[in-house]
This record gives structure tokens, sequence and C-alpha cells, in this order.
């Protein structure tokens, strides 16, 4: 028996880490790990799992809309033209979460979006080129075997800061591969597996 799946309110059986609020299960149910292609949502995931490096997923899941609403639905065109002001006024927003660093970086990581769009087509081509090949058959069977990064995190990691972009770490762009479904981190015996 998987102690780290237990069942939800409708009696399925979820990952253990999802079952402590319902913004969580929905999320979990609705999103995480779904394979995503559309380059604003992927956009979106990279900046707010750089907003959420020192916190909880679930504080920055609460503010998601906020964000979306100051950042002009993440669309890297819009972004990447916000200036000092527009980095001043975010930082009197009390509904995001106001770290001069994190918004400066989310601002000139749209701007290397666009160029990297420019070289490479699109940010779905970009990052979906460093998901696991398909011989890939790792199926986490408890908590203690999610990785905190992968071979491809690294290296999706690596490439984005020669790219100059901030805030991706391994462990954010690995997260980010889970949350976007480059990877399928539902554990065994999970009903999203």
């Amino acid at each position: 028996m998987n102690l780290d799946v237990a069942p939800g309110a409708d009696g399925r059986p979820r990952c253990w880490w999802c079952l402590g609020s319902a913004e969580y299960v929905a999320y979990h149910d609705d999103e995480w790990g779904v394979p995503t292609h559309d380059d604003h949502r992927l956009f979106e995931k990279l900046c707010l799992e750089g907003f959420q490096a020192g916190l909880s997923w679930v504080t920055i899941l609460r503010k998601r809309n906020a964000f979306r609403e100051a950042f002009l639905g993440f669309d890297p065109a819009q972004v990447a033209r916000f200036d000092e002001g527009d980095v001043e006024r975010l930082l009197g927003d009390a509904r995001i979460v106001r770290h001069r660093g994190k918004i400066q970086a989310t601002v000139n990581n749209a701007r290397r979006c666009l160029e990297l769009i420019d070289e490479v087509g699109s940010l779905d081509a970009y990052v979906w080129a460093f998901a696991p090949d398909g011989a890939d058959t790792r199926v986490p069977r408890s908590r203690d075997h999610l990785p905190a990064t992968s071979p491809g995190s690294i290296a999706l990691s690596r490439d984005l800061k020669r790219r100059g972009w901030r805030f991706v770490g391994p462990t954010t762009a690995y997260a980010f591969m889970q949350s976007m479904g480059l990877v399928n981190d539902h554990l065994d015996g999970c009903a999203w597996r």
C-alpha cells in the first residue's frame, strides 16, 4: 500500500501533496502533469515557478489570477515592454509577490523568450526538446522516489541561464517540467497516473 497516495473527498486516489486544500486538488486534477504546448502558459509557468522560489506553491496558486492581471496574461511581447515604472507599479501591488528581483527577472525573461522564439520558432518547441524520450519508464512509487532535479532540468536550466534567463535553476526547471507534463510524476496508484 502506498501511503503517499490517498483518496480525496470523491474517493479517487491522489498524490499526497494535493490533499491539503481544494485549490491543490483542482490543480492536481486539472493541470499538474498535463502536457502543455501553449507558449503563453509555458511562459507563465516558468515565471510563476521563479516567483515560488522560497514560498509554497499554494501561495502562488492563490495569487495566480492577480499575477495574470498584473503581467498582462504573461504575454511575453507585452511583458517585454515593461519599464522601471512598471516594476515600481508591480512592487506596490499587494495582490502579487512583491520581490524586485523576481519582477525584474520576469521582464528580463520575457525579452529573452522573444529572442528564443525568434531563434527556434516557439517556446513550446524549445522546452519540449528537454523532455525525456519515450524510453523513460520511471514510475515514482512514493515521495522518496521523486527527484528534485533531472538531467533534463539541469540541461534546461543551464541553457536558459546561458541565454540570460534568471530564476530558472535546476529545481525550478524540474518543477516546471512536472507541472507542464514534460515528465509524469503522478505517483504509482494515483488515478491521474
